[in-house]
């Protein structure tokens, strides 16, 4: 009877460690759009995005209707995808001071389901920084003159984040 305990103990804290956890990051001064993913049997239930460390306590900012309708709130929109089981969030005007903790969130009889979202701001980039020409010469004879090339700094990168659902 005393592993009866033990058992009990390994399952609880298996349940824990698959509760999920996310960072984002959103450039300031732009856009920030969060996908958040849920299962199956979900699709038709309004899914909502709120602001705070604290799940019982954080302040929804938008909610959707429960259909793929488009829903906006101030600076925050959120549309469900019922066929790819995600709903995203989109918060315009994007600024240092949204840095935060946020969930997303299914809204159901009883307790809501949800997971946390940090969100962090990288700066937004310098508008006096423009592309600065580089002097090149050219394979050929040493008379050719010297030509100039921009440097485009604003090429987009595709980032990969490591985090995941």
């Amino acid at each position: 009877m005393r592993l009866l305990p033990v058992v009990i103990l390994l399952v609880v804290q298996g349940h824990f460690s698959t509760c999920v956890q996310r960072t984002v990051r959103g450039t300031a001064m732009g856009t920030l759009t969060v996908h958040c993913t849920y299962g199956r049997g979900w699709e038709s239930y309004k899914k909502w995005w709120c602001r705070g460390y604290e799940w019982d306590s954080c302040k929804i900012l938008v909610k959707s209707t429960g259909s793929e309708q488009l829903v906006k709130k101030g600076r925050a929109s959120i549309q469900d995808n019922h066929s790819q089981r995600i709903f995203t969030v989109t918060l315009e005007d994007f600024w240092y001071d949204d840095a935060d903790t946020y969930w997303c969130g299914i809204e159901k009889a009883g307790n809501d389901l949800g997971y946390k979202v940090y969100v962090d701001v990288d700066p937004a980039p310098d508008p006096t920084d423009s592309p600065k020409p580089v002097a090149r010469t050219p394979a050929g004879p040493a008379s050719s003159p010297p030509f100039t090339q921009g440097i485009n700094s604003s090429q987009p990168i595709v980032l990969i984040n490591p985090h995941s659902r």
